[in-house]
């Protein structure tokens, strides 16, 4: 046990207080313990143990199996240290309160300034993802306009194509003597059929 949570040899004492309201096995006592400091401290087994085995040692507690487990009680000796020293434990109990309240606030900063810096860590990875957002809506408007600059291209190529099949096909009907204001009129009347089709 941590002498920041207790005092030295108050410890011992407080395995007594609490082995005088019942008989526990040792996992009892663990969580009894932290259910005292209001989850803030856990005594490790390696803590309870080697203090009750040097209880029993004294004969202030004695061990019983029950089934799988081992049950620790209190003896009459372990009874007459207790009352004797009364007044060491209500200076445990003021000391225990402080010792909640100062893990508590640990804890409190603890917690604190995790969500400090998770705070940033976020607002970090909301800019990034930002930043990353712009970066792509910019390339996907580049590659749009590109695009588009391509189609434009290719689209003048076909029509210049055109203009250019119907001006030599239209000359070289009119230079073997054969009409084409008949086939101008076609034309002009599909090519504004396409252009509403295509609008």
């Amino acid at each position: 046990m941590s002498p920041a949570v207790f005092a030295h040899g108050h410890f011992r004492l407080y395995l007594l207080r609490l082995l005088a309201e019942s008989p526990m096995h040792g996992y009892e006592i663990i969580l009894a313990l932290e259910e005292k400091f209001g989850g803030t401290y856990t005594p490790s087994a390696g803590t309870i143990y080697p203090r009750l085995a040097k209880l029993e040692a004294e004969g202030l507690v004695t061990k019983s199996s029950e089934g799988r487990k081992t049950i620790y009680q209190i003896t009459d000796a372990g009874l007459e240290e207790l009352h004797s020293r009364e007044p060491e434990l209500e200076e445990i109990e003021d000391d225990l309160t402080d010792s909640v309240r100062r893990l508590a606030d640990e804890v409190r900063q603890s917690v604190n300034q995790a969500m400090k810096s998770l705070r940033a860590d976020l607002a970090t990875a909301a800019r990034e993802a930002r930043a990353e957002a712009r970066e792509t809506v910019r390339k996907v408007r580049v590659e749009v306009q590109q695009e588009s600059s391509r189609n434009l291209r290719d689209l003048d190529i076909l029509l210049n194509d055109f203009r250019h099949q119907v001006r030599s096909e239209l000359r070289s009907k009119a230079a073997r003597g054969e009409g084409i204001s008949e086939l101008l009129n076609t034309l002009s009347q599909r090519l504004k059929e396409l252009l509403a089709e295509i609008l």
